[in-house]
């Protein structure tokens, strides 16, 4: 997802991990329910609902985020509105980054074709939406298809292709000569059967983004009213309409078939700066927030660090845990002027991400050496040879281009969302690239704007950052290479990029799938379609007040399990 995009109380308190792995091919045979006890003694799924009786129990979070793109399922495309919905919504899967395993949420167990063509599901028991309405199969179905009609909204759903291995997904979003997926059944209330296009043993993988969540009735009958104010079936629920740029709210689900969260509600409070977030933090006025460029080690000194880097305890509170995401710079393709690669190149090798990581961030980010980062299996260190600093080579570069010292070359546009510390990184880009002759000129817009600006390919080099949907290669390659993605911001399009993703998904073996997918990440990176810089770390950092909070490598926080001091 982009960012700007899991379990609860099935956490293990204190496990470390640096990132995200993939479990064996043992999956095909099956996943059968099971819980791990959490700290205070509750259960993951399938236990019964109820009111939250702990005396740990109360409060109301204070959680700091920009304004989202959207909170319903339907577009949830990027981090901001994913830390919301992801707490709203149940997936019929979801992955554990402790304990790097995939673990039964909305669904008891599943079982998998030998071929891995055929997935079936059953569900939890007892499960209701937040409107008392049941959690059934065809509510799934109906959640699924609501993403891959195109017609049900003005605007397409931008993330429908994370379903375009299920039977009649072409149909139904591309052709539009289908009003269903063929490939998703309901048997009974309880079972449901997903059959596939190909073989896709990743699939149980992307089925735990949090957007595949079931959805009621309501959300066909009025999808404006839903998207401002969704009704899902995980542990929180809406409280009232989203004010946009100012707050959304959430409560816990009395009713909820899992652990019942523990405080009572969270406030998702929009703040479109960083800084004044972090100065409203230090008032007391915020629980969570990021933490501004130059800030860290004083915020290390004030509050301290935790252990694991991802679980906030009163003393430990400062989190810089790796990432499982990358921060690049979108090239459009299609641009007149950087459909050059040998340009593209040259831009790659003028920037000092090294210096970007120790001036703006305090070491806490890594030099990206290729698109996959570490803690995902497949990752390569030096993987794209362009991605270096290298000036000699970058002027050498520009010449081969057609601009020695720059020269002929019209100023490049560097557009980046207001906001976080993206001003601050584009201004060194900027400067880098100045070093060798090229000119560029900074354009900063709104979030929502910057995104649509992208979509209509009216940018000429953008930034972004990608944190894992799931925790596997594929989710990088395909979703920001595959010809016509929606994620696909650089334009980029290869048939032999697209022929070998999709050989590369019906792999069984996973060490032969890896392998594939990397020789897919060679062909990508031999011609720069985009400029990778950073790979994230946490740089954030939580109240005194908060205990068990636990953000997870993807940037979804845990909000079920903790608890705040009264």
């Amino acid at each position: 997802m982009a960012e700007k995009k899991l379990t609860r109380r099935t956490f293990i308190a204190g496990a470390a991990v640096a990132g995200a792995g993939i479990a064996g091919t043992a999956f095909l045979a099956g996943c059968t329910s099971g819980s791990t006890n959490d700290t205070s003694g509750g259960t993951s799924g399938g236990t019964s609902g109820g009111t939250a009786s702990n005396s740990k129990a109360g409060g109301t979070f204070l959680y700091y985020i920009n304004e989202p793109t959207f909170i319903d399922p339907y577009n949830l495309q990027e981090s901001e509105g994913t830390q919301v919905s992801a707490n709203l919504f149940d997936s019929l899967l979801e992955y554990d980054y402790r304990t790097q395993t995939l673990n039964p949420a909305a669904s008891a167990d599943y079982d998998v074709s030998p071929d891995a063509t055929v997935f079936t599901f059953t569900l939890q028991d007892g499960a209701t939406f937040h409107n008392g309405d049941p959690v059934d199969a065809a509510s799934f179905k109906r959640g699924w298809e609501r993403l891959c009609n195109p017609n049900i909204s003005a605007t397409p759903s931008e993330i429908s292709y994370h379903l375009a291995a299920i039977q009649g997904y072409k149909e139904m979003f591309e052709d539009q000569t289908a009003t269903e997926l063929s490939g998703v059944k309901v048997i009974d209330d309880q079972t449901l059967e997903v059959t596939l296009s190909y073989a896709y043993a990743d699939f149980p993988y992307v089925i735990s983004h949090p957007a595949l969540g079931p959805v009621p009735q309501v959300a066909l009958d009025d999808i404006n009213a839903f998207s401002a104010s969704p009704i899902g079936n995980g542990p929180f629920m809406m409280d009232g309409s989203w004010v946009h740029d100012q707050y959304i709210r959430v409560k816990r689900f009395e009713d909820y078939y899992g652990d019942v969260g523990l405080v009572d509600g969270c406030d998702f409070n929009i703040i479109s700066e960083v800084n004044t977030a972090f100065t409203e933090f230090q008032a007391g006025n915020l629980d969570f927030v990021q933490i501004p460029s130059g800030q860290i080690e004083a915020t290390v000194a004030q509050y301290g660090e935790a252990p694991d880097g991802y679980t906030a305890q009163p003393g430990t509170q400062t989190l810089l845990g790796p990432e499982s995401s990358t921060y690049y710079l979108v090239v459009n393709n299609t641009d007149p002027v950087l459909s050059n690669q040998k340009l593209r190149e040259a831009i790659s090798y003028a920037i000092n991400r090294q210096a970007i990581c120790d001036t703006i961030f305090q070491g806490t980010r890594e030099p990206a050496s290729g698109l996959i980062p570490p803690g995902i299996k497949g990752f390569r260190d030096g993987a794209w040879t362009t991605s270096v600093y290298d000036i000699d080579k970058a002027k050498q570069t520009l010449a081969d281009a057609g601009y020695p010292n720059g020269e002929g070359l019209a100023p490049i546009k560097l557009s980046f969302n207001t906001g976080g510390d993206h001003g601050n990184i584009m201004q060194m880009v900027q400067a880098d690239l100045s070093a060798i002759g090229i000119q560029a000129n900074l354009d900063s817009m709104e979030w929502g704007a910057y995104l649509d600006a992208m979509a209509a390919g009216s940018i000429q080099i953008g930034r972004l950052g990608w944190v894992a949907d799931y925790p596997i290669m594929e989710n990088f390659l395909y979703s920001l290479f595959y010809t016509g993605n929606g994620d696909n911001y650089s334009k980029y399009t290869n048939p032999d990029v697209d022929s070998q993703i999709m050989a590369a998904r019906g792999i069984i073996d996973d060490a032969a799938r890896i392998k594939a997918f990397q020789d897919v990440d060679d062909i990508v990176q031999s011609t720069t379609p985009i400029i990778p810089l950073m790979f994230y770390k946490h740089n954030r950092v939580c109240s005194n007040r908060v205990n068990d909070f636990y953000f997870a490598p993807n940037m979804v926080a845990d909000l079920a399990a903790a608890w705040l001091t009264q």
